[in-house]
């Protein structure tokens, strides 16, 4: 995974699991023993999340991120970005963006009683760029939902067809489709080299008066 993060002036990349973490079979654990750049956020009580202690950890790792941070959360990882999104503002211009992969359900019908301190969903838009993937045949969460989170976060949502959890049980592998919206996401909020002299500016460096412009 070295072309997601390999510019000098990318933002990292910080993975944020679910429950139970991600195993070596994980899309996320692929990336990160592709890159280096690539880190997971230990958040601890992998068995049993706590809200509070979950957006007490990422706050930490964002803390002592060097640059700014792309997060990647999957399943309850992503309503610990939700939440902490909501809870520490003088940290939010830290996050360039986030890849929010398969929330699950938190209010209505969690298909797994630990979901439930992380709900309801927090009612907070996101204050950074974020793309909310969802899968069609998601145990965790319905299609509907999904959208329905990616409204209230203000995250524009991307439609994986019939994939499960979008873990290693879907046979994903390295997910080359998750690096692509990584790269789409780095892309949008990393801007691009200035040329060391305008257009203007060199015209007049050359005593051209106008730059001549660029052929059609």
């Amino acid at each position: 995974m070295n072309d997601l993060a390999n510019a000098a002036l990318a933002p990292a990349l910080l993975t944020v699991p679910g429950i139970d973490n991600s195993g070596p079979g994980h899309w996320q654990t692929i990336w990160e023993r592709e890159d280096a750049a690539c880190r997971r956020v230990q958040l601890g009580a992998w068995s049993a999340p706590g809200r509070e202690a979950w957006v007490s950890r990422l706050n930490s790792a964002i803390a002592a991120a060097t640059r700014p941070v792309i997060l990647i959360a999957h399943s309850l990882g992503c309503h610990a970005v939700g939440w902490w999104n909501a809870a520490e503002p003088e940290l939010l211009s830290r996050v360039a963006g986030a890849l929010l992969v398969a929330p699950p359900d938190v209010e209505y019908a969690p298909i797994d009683p630990r979901l439930r301190p992380f709900g309801p969903v927090v009612r907070k838009r996101l204050a950074f760029p974020a793309l909310l993937v969802a899968s069609r045949n998601d145990p965790y969460a319905s299609y509907g939902h999904a959208r329905r989170m990616a409204r209230i976060w203000g995250a524009p949502m991307v439609d994986a067809g019939p994939m499960g959890h979008i873990n290693a049980a879907s046979g994903l592998r390295d997910w080359p489709y998750g690096k692509y919206l990584v790269q789409r996401l780095i892309a949008a909020v990393t801007p691009p080299p200035r040329p060391l002299l305008e257009a203007g500016a060199l015209a007049t460096l050359l005593g051209q008066g106008e730059a001549p412009r660029s052929p059609r």
